[in-house]
């Protein structure tokens, strides 16, 4: 039999998705999840920022495709701790800056506010610094490239609507489906990948510094602080229900699965440089090298994903800093709201582009080093970021009994934090004593 089923009109602010009628469950379905679609995609997506491709490319330039099983590894740790933030989101209806004040006091409150537009301001930096880097090999100075780039960021997120904004934006996560043809172009053996994918090793050379270094700056730029503000703001912005809950984390899987495998596809782009035995310094640096492997579409195809990522990291970074600061200091923070309906919140966010933007002008600034720092010091933040959200998610009086979280999942969760100290332990011991772990000899 064929059910006719109506779907409700669903009310974003400023922009109305209309209800219409639809002649199955399945089409409902359908129709529902693509209203829900959005937040989960786009904060694992902007994740593979400009700090993602100089990180992943870097492991695959100097250790092939022995890296790939850390990326594997993540994928379960994305989705667990993206999914507590889509759940927290719909229990609340508040953003995580917003609840941390609330059920922990201002202190801790301005603890983590702090933390998140330090490691925040620093990431926007090496966003700007590959837009840098990227023009600069297209011949386009830095002088123009930068503060047009600046302006433009600024113009895709003050127009008043959450889903003019939030189209755009999963439409620049879907180009990075490029990736995967630039990895495909460098013929890489499938077996080859499985093994690396499926086997944990360790690459030739043994625990070197520069690899402790490097697999936690995989980890801090896989899963990074502001994501947790980021998609408890948006999920609350875009005001899902309790409904909405399962095509939510329907949502954030599938982000989850996308963000990993285009991380892949990076790192197998920059295992071309490791089978050619090509020096890396940059992903700029790599593309020049590579257009003389691969041609035009290699060289182009790195230079204009670099960008396309700085500009998913950006929009998505400074926007967790303007809810995060809107929500604490009581604006308006919306993007369904216009520029002079919330002017502290715009503000915030174009302070944090224009002054990124500005830091990166500086003649002479070590951008490569910037940008895989940056993920280090993420990874080093992480474990009490999360600390918070747990602490929220087994809140009864706060969720209730629906959506506190299970014992399962405070299992998988404590253990994803204990993992996370022992990889910021191990990286302040590496910083405190340079010489613990030997340098690789290969």
């Amino acid at each position: 039999m064929i059910e006719e089923i109506v779907v409700k009109t669903l009310d974003l602010g400023n922009a109305t998705v209309k209800g219409r009628l639809v002649k199955s469950r399945r089409q409902r379905d359908l129709l529902t999840f693509l209203m829900v679609l959005g937040p989960g995609l786009i904060v694992m997506e902007a994740d593979n920022d400009a700090g993602a491709v100089s990180t992943y490319t870097q492991a695959g330039a100097q250790y092939g495709m022995h890296l790939l099983w850390v990326l594997l590894l993540l994928l379960p740790i994305c989705y667990f701790i993206q999914e507590m933030v889509a759940r927290l989101g719909i229990a609340t209806g508040k953003g995580h800056a917003a609840m941390i004040y609330q059920r922990f006091g201002k202190w801790w409150g301005l603890f983590s506010i702090i933390d998140l537009q330090v490691v925040n301001f620093m990431t926007l930096v090496t966003e700007f610094a590959a837009i840098s880097l990227a023009f600069s090999r297209m011949g386009v100075s830095p002088l123009i490239a930068v503060p047009l780039a600046a302006i433009g960021l600024i113009l895709l997120v003050t127009t008043g609507s959450y889903l003019r904004w939030e189209r755009i934006t999963i439409f620049l996560c879907l180009l990075d489906t490029i990736w995967f043809v630039m990895a495909w172009k460098g013929h890489p053996a499938l077996y080859q990948i499985a093994h690396n994918a499926l086997i944990p090793n360790v690459p030739p050379g043994g625990i070197s510094s520069s690899l402790v270094f490097l697999v936690i700056g995989i980890v801090g730029t896989t899963i990074a602080p502001w994501q947790l503000f980021f998609q408890q703001s948006c999920v609350a912005d875009k005001r899902l229900r309790f409904s909405d809950l399962k095509w939510a984390r329907l949502d954030t899987f599938i982000g989850s699965i996308f963000t990993i495998l285009v991380g892949g596809a990076m790192m197998l782009v920059g295992s071309i440089m490791f089978r050619h035995h090509l020096s890396y310094s940059d992903p700029a640096q790599m593309a020049s090298a590579l257009g003389n492997i691969g041609g035009k579409f290699l060289r182009n195809g790195v230079l204009i994903m670099m960008v396309n990522a700085a500009v998913l990291g950006t929009t998505a970074v400074s926007l967790s800093s303007a809810w995060a600061y809107g929500e604490v200091k009581g604006w308006p923070h919306s993007l369904h709201k216009k520029f002079k309906e919330a002017p502290g919140f715009y503000i915030v966010y174009t302070t944090c582009v224009g002054l990124a933007a500005a830091v990166v002008l500086i003649p002479k600034a070590p951008l490569q080093l910037i940008i895989v720092g940056v993920q280090v010091l993420a990874g080093v933040i992480l474990p009490s970021a999360i600390i918070f959200l747990q602490l929220l998610l087994n809140d009864k009086e706060l969720l209730g009994e629906e959506f506190v979280n299970r014992p399962w999942n405070n299992v998988v969760n404590w253990s994803i934090i204990i993992v996370l100290f022992i990889l910021s332990f191990v990286l302040a011991l590496q910083v405190a004593v340079p010489g613990l772990f030997p340098s690789a000899t290969s």
